[in-house]
């Protein structure tokens, strides 16, 4: 393309949303693209949110089992379930449920729970032995 044909091209950029041009494909491509990122990034969020509110749990269950002389087993924290609730405020808030194993003579297995809103304690909790 000579210098003379571009200077003679119109620029209004009209034929560039026209539809029928090379960029109008390229548009929904990009958008795509967009909105995948947007949603991956979302999705990280979430995990991020979830393997922090984790840690926070078996941080408790580690200082639980500490204060109450029992061994905890696995050295881990299993989550067993969520719940949509209000807090005092009336906002809705996501409780999040986990169990761990502990041990107080080396033998039996015992169940401890924690709930937690957000990395907020909202009760821990060991099981007396069943017998």
């Amino acid at each position: 393309m000579s210098i003379a044909e571009f200077q003679s091209l119109p620029r209004t950029g009209a034929h560039l949303c026209s539809g029928s041009g090379k960029l109008s494909g390229m548009s929904d491509d990009l958008l795509f693209l967009v909105a995948a990122a947007a949603g991956l990034a979302i999705c990280y969020k979430f995990w991020q949110w979830a393997m922090d509110a984790r840690e926070t749990a078996y941080r408790i269950a580690r200082e639980t089992c500490s204060r109450a002389v029992v061994q905890l087993l696995d050295e881990t924290v299993a989550f067993s379930g969520f719940r949509l609730t209000r807090d005092e405020r009336g906002v809705r808030r996501i409780l999040r449920s986990y169990t761990f194993d502990y041990t107080r003579d080396g033998y039996e297995r015992c169940s401890g729970f924690i709930v937690l809103s957000g990395t907020r304690i909202e009760a821990v909790g060991l099981a007396e032995d069943l017998r």
